[in-house]
């Protein structure tokens, strides 16, 4: 919702005051809005007006506007100063369905006594857990299939002629680990601090995902699918670092669960005695690090162009986000982050 001042992004209330006022709609807005929305706040960093510590003004009135069309969709009226977003979700999703939390208070956005919010329906929604739940299940079956090697994938003649070579195994192991790994931490490790997301990014998530594993898997468990070139001591020392990479990244996660639950916000996660988290010395995402050399092991370990271009496209990913986080670390733990690098120690 964005807010404009008429002159005169997540955390998760309580029901609205008892005598809220009625919803006053557009006619010309009165298509249906079923659908999970959100309320977004924007247009810049707002101080609450020293005129109203000592305000009289008894309610507010609250317009909420269309972001696209800038149309007005209702007003919200006798607003109490103490109200909160949620409680004007609240009133406003008794009519138009479901509201999402937030507790930032109206008084402390308002210069006058009328509001201005901008209203963006983003469609139906997912729950983070089921998002990830989703996303990571589909690569742990789909790659199943294809080791097996059913009918209709690959020859039944050619696959009982052919011989497996033991890294086929192994690939099927470590790729089923790593997807188990994401899924019980998505259980029991993560912690999601926004409780929704649109159903449209699922989508691309398991497009990606299921896409890359198929192409994956069909390769490494094909009948002729051939070894790598340096034979048992590529994979013996690919399959060591992949099962590094996959140890230091739960670490890294439980010890940013552990920071996050014990309530200590105001110090960037440090290492601990464990020495998988000794890479919070040098970067400030580390389970970036991590998850980047699990794919690149497995990659050398398997010795297939299509594991190659995944790990590429993860990296790349990857370092985007470990970019955009280490600048929000910056901003607020500058002295603990300001000589570490983003995701590769050094380089960036």
């Amino acid at each position: 919702m964005h807010q404009r001042q008429k002159p005169s992004a997540p955390e998760r209330t309580s029901d609205p005051a008892a005598d809220g006022g009625a919803l006053s709609m557009s006619h010309n807005d009165s298509r249906s809005l079923l659908n999970f929305s959100q309320l977004v706040l924007s247009a810049g960093q707002i101080k609450p007006s020293p005129a109203l510590k000592h305000s009289k003004i008894t309610y507010f009135e609250v317009e909420i506007l269309d972001v696209q069309s800038k149309k007005q969709i209702c007003i919200v009226d006798k607003v109490p100063p103490a109200s909160t977003v949620l409680d004007v979700k609240h009133k406003f999703h008794k009519a138009y369905g479901p509201f999402l939390k937030d507790s930032i208070n109206i008084q402390s956005l308002a210069v006058s006594s009328i509001i201005t919010l901008y209203f963006t329906d983003l469609g139906q929604q997912v729950g983070w857990t089921t998002f990830f739940l989703t996303e990571y299940t589909g690569p742990l079956l789909i790659y199943l299939l294809f080791y097996i090697r059913l009918s209709t994938i690959y020859d039944q003649v050619e696959s009982r002629k052919n011989f497996r070579h033991p890294v086929v195994h192994l690939a099927c192991f470590c790729h089923c680990l790593h997807y188990i790994r994401h899924l019980l931490e998505t259980l029991f490790v993560h912690k999601f601090s926004e409780g929704h997301t649109p159903l449209k990014n699922m989508i691309k998530g398991c497009a990606f995902y299921w896409g890359f594993t198929s192409w994956i898997a069909y390769y490494i468990n094909h009948p002729r699918y051939t070894p790598p070139s340096f034979g048992h001591r590529q994979v013996s020392y690919a399959a060591l670092a992949f099962l590094m990479c996959e140890a230091g990244n739960h670490f890294i996660n439980v010890a940013l669960a552990h920071q996050t639950n014990s309530g200590n916000k105001t110090c960037f996660p440090s290492p601990t005695y464990n020495p998988f988290t000794w890479l919070f010395l040098l970067v400030s995402c580390p389970n970036y690090t991590y998850e980047a050399g699990s794919w690149i092991s497995f990659t050398v370990m398997t010795q297939t162009l299509p594991v190659g271009i995944f790990a590429f496209l993860m990296v790349i990913q990857m370092s985007l986000w470990a970019q955009k986080k280490h600048k929000l670390y910056l901003k607020r733990f500058y002295p603990e982050v300001r000589r570490k690098a983003a995701m590769i120690p050094i380089i960036f």
